[in-house]
């Protein structure tokens, strides 16, 4: 607006005096700074705080992963957030003046087993050996990451879950996943270097009919039915061997899950070595029912490996369970490069 125009406006409304000019003035600056530093604070972390959830989340870290806001946290009724196993934290970005949000769930983890429930055969995985010692998954909105070596007894990882933070891309998510393991390292006071964010992901793995005679693409694993009893059952591996590799196979009922855990630091070792004799050199591994019976240890390339089978309803695809687990063994080896496991 022009200087005579608003000469003009302020005339019409009986400001004709400098000093009543001078007052509206002074109002209409007020008001345009308060409504200035209400978007400030609502639409921005000004002001706000550095960190979430005990200091696990950072606020760059968490406006990287949800975008730009302002950053608070929800305890979840846990007297001390993401301090032990199975604590969680609910991290959330304030996204509008009017109440929008998005959040993520942050959780530690500590799995006394290798969790075929992180090794689901669609996750895109990052391995430690191409991302610097970042190692982990992202299966949809969630995704975990691995402690840095070193950092406690093993089997200790942050999970993170963005169902409620809108659509999160997985490399996001993954780097966020990796920032909260930093994070729970330096909470528990570890003294390894920090985890690089990962840089590469595995691509999912898709679903195709089984091959009897190449079970996963494991050459050797087959059915012993063969054609005829692997028809109408669907296989889907993950493209990526570490830091843990798994197929389905299933169909209806019927479903049989292999993984092989590559990267020691999936699992607390219980003192494995002193479990019973599997098969060949496998040992059975330490359970909440000792021995654990659908998981076995071996060492390879001098690090603890893992192989996990599980069988659900009908046997008749496999069935004989250790015919099933000295074929896993001996083509899963191979696949991962161990030494022989069986004489």
């Amino acid at each position: 607006m022009t200087t005579g125009k608003l000469d003009q406006a302020l005339t019409r409304r009986g400001l004709t005096t400098r000093r009543l000019r001078l007052r509206a003035a002074a109002v209409i600056g007020a008001i345009t700074a308060g409504v200035s530093g209400v978007l400030l604070y609502s639409l921005t972390n000004v002001l706000g705080p550095d960190t979430v959830c005990n200091g696990v989340v950072s606020a760059d870290a968490l406006h990287d992963a949800l975008g730009p806001g302002r950053i608070s946290e929800q305890d979840n009724d846990e007297p001390a957030p993401l301090h032990d196993s199975g604590s969680s934290c609910t991290a959330v970005v304030s996204t509008g003046a009017f109440g929008g949000h998005r959040s993520v769930l942050v959780g530690v983890r500590s799995d006394r087993d290798t969790a075929v429930s992180e090794a689901e055969a669609g996750a895109r995985l990052f391995a430690a050996s191409a991302n610097g010692g970042s190692a982990g998954g992202v299966t949809g909105p969630v995704a975990w990451a691995l402690l840095p070596e070193g950092c406690g007894t093993g089997g200790v990882r942050a999970r993170v879950d963005a169902t409620k933070g809108g659509s999160v891309g997985d490399g996001d998510l993954a780097r966020f996943a990796v920032a909260a393991a930093n994070g729970l390292a330096t909470q528990r006071n570890c003294t390894t270097p920090k985890l690089p964010a990962p840089g590469h992901l595995s691509t999912p793995g898709v679903k195709q009919d089984l091959d009897s005679g190449n079970v996963c693409g494991l050459p050797g694993l087959t059915v012993p039915g063969g054609a005829s009893a692997a028809r109408g059952y669907r296989q889907r591996a993950t493209t990526a061997s570490d830091p843990i590799w798994s197929c389905e196979v299933g169909m209806g009922s019927t479903a049989v899950t292999f993984a092989i855990g590559t990267e020691p630091r999936l699992r607390a070792p219980d003192a494995d070595k002193d479990t019973p004799e599997a098969f060949g050199r496998a040992h059975w591994t330490m359970g909440l029912s000792f021995p654990n019976n659908d998981e076995v240890v071996v060492t390879c390339r001098g690090r603890p490996t893992y192989f996990k089978l599980r069988l659900l309803g009908d046997r008749t695809l496999f069935p004989d369970d250790g015919e099933l687990w000295r074929q896993f063994l001996t083509a899963g080896g191979k696949a991962v490069g161990c030494e022989p496991i069986l004489p």
